[in-house]
């Protein structure tokens, strides 16, 4: 009879001694043979945004040698690659969660040209408030996103193919539109009535901090243009958007129970739906996430240049895998890091932009990328495995 009338088995359940057995002595060093133990550098190698982060390191350390006195590494230069990997790096999380979860979006490169569309044509031909027309294409964007979830869902037919065609759909209507109203392929204006507007000013348009970039320019620590005004005004507003959403997105996949419901459906649907998980849910909520993403992509970038392009966003969607992938993420799904993703991003916006610093082609840009790819894709089933057999 144990404490309070409670029976206790008399074998052990957990693999300690039994009664009467004398437990080894400690510190004979005696380990149970079932427990494998890693090496804190096994541990790390098995994070998915190692590779990420060892590649940025990299790549700094190769633009460190080879454009160091360029001015890459000034302010100014700084804010320009900074800037390259912010737009890639709010598509990425959208991408990211939507890849861990098991499924692709195509369709993101259109939905930023149409996205700016949206914006633009009620803006310049309908008088609308810019924060209206904001609003509207965000709606009709998230919309679209669920459209996009809701077929791949009903008809189980390949995100790919989906999404594929909505890829064909929303790059022709947008080039219909902006004919349409503009006889022409480009709107401009926009961004002299973003300027006006105090929301949109305040969200979207120009750069943050900028009273505290005229000081550091006054003390001497920003360079000065003989007008009296910092060379870097402040930071791009496209800058912060970045951070807080992968912030968001990180915590939102680490600590909560929507996160580990994103992992275990990328991992295996069906054996998740048996145990309760909302997957259509899941999944047609990941694609309104992409969609946002295009579309806050879209507002940020109108509001920045001035006018919306129906060739906008050409070939982003791949990009955003690319960078999704150069992080951690699998191509199959349930496995995966937000944080690898914004530094996959931040390899891109380095590169794409260092290399123009140095004496190197532009053209090899592309080659570069192809081989970070292939490489993450390598390192991942590498990873991959030896989880696997772990």
């Amino acid at each position: 009879m144990g404490v309070a009338g409670k029976h206790f088995p008399s074998h052990p359940q957990d693999g300690s001694a039994q009664d009467g057995a004398t437990p080894p002595p400690a510190g004979t060093g005696a380990a149970d043979e079932r427990v494998r133990r890693e090496s804190w550098f096994g541990h790390l190698l098995g994070r998915p945004e190692f590779a990420a982060i060892s590649g940025t390191v990299l790549i700094f350390a190769v633009f460190a040698i080879g454009a160091g006195g360029s001015g890459m590494f000034d302010l100014d230069g700084v804010m320009n690659w900074s800037q390259v990997a912010a737009y890639l790096g709010i598509l990425s999380v959208g991408a990211c969660l939507l890849m861990i979860a098991g499924e692709f979006d195509l369709s993101i490169g259109s939905m930023i040209g149409f996205a700016g569309m949206m914006v633009a044509i009620p803006t310049m031909y309908f008088h609308w408030p810019i924060a209206l027309s904001i609003l509207f294409a965000f709606v009709g964007c998230i919309a679209l996103g669920a459209l996009n979830g809701y077929l791949v869902m009903r008809t189980r037919l390949p995100s790919f193919i989906v999404t594929l065609a909505f890829m064909f759909i929303l790059r022709g209507l947008t080039l219909a539109l902006s004919i349409m109203f503009a006889d022409r392929t480009i709107v401009s204006g926009v961004g002299d009535v973003a300027k006006e507007d105090y929301l949109t000013n305040l969200l979207f348009h120009g750069t943050a901090f900028k009273g505290l970039f005229v000081t550091l320019a006054h003390m001497g620590i920003v360079k000065m243009l003989d007008n009296g005004q910092p060379l870097v005004p402040g930071v791009p507003k496209v800058i912060l958007w970045w951070f807080v959403l992968t912030a968001i997105g990180a915590f939102v996949l680490a600590k909560t129970r929507y996160g580990n419901w994103i992992l275990a459906v990328g991992g295996d649907a069906n054996a998740a739906k048996n145990v309760g998980v909302p997957v259509k849910r899941i999944k047609i909520s990941l694609f309104m996430l992409t969609a946002f993403c295009s579309c806050l992509f879209a507002v940020l970038q109108v509001c920045d240049i001035g006018s919306a392009a129906a060739d906008r966003g050409l070939q982003k969607e791949f990009e955003a895998i690319i960078a999704a992938v150069i992080g951690g993420t699998l191509l199959t799904g349930g496995y995966g890091s937000v944080i690898g993703a914004a530094f996959g991003a931040l390899i891109f916006g380095v590169v794409q932009i260092g290399i123009t610093y140095t004496n190197i082609d532009s053209d090899w840009f592309r080659v570069f990328l192809g081989m970070m790819l292939l490489m993450a894709v390598l390192f991942n089933h590498y990873v991959r495995r030896r989880v696997a057999q772990s």
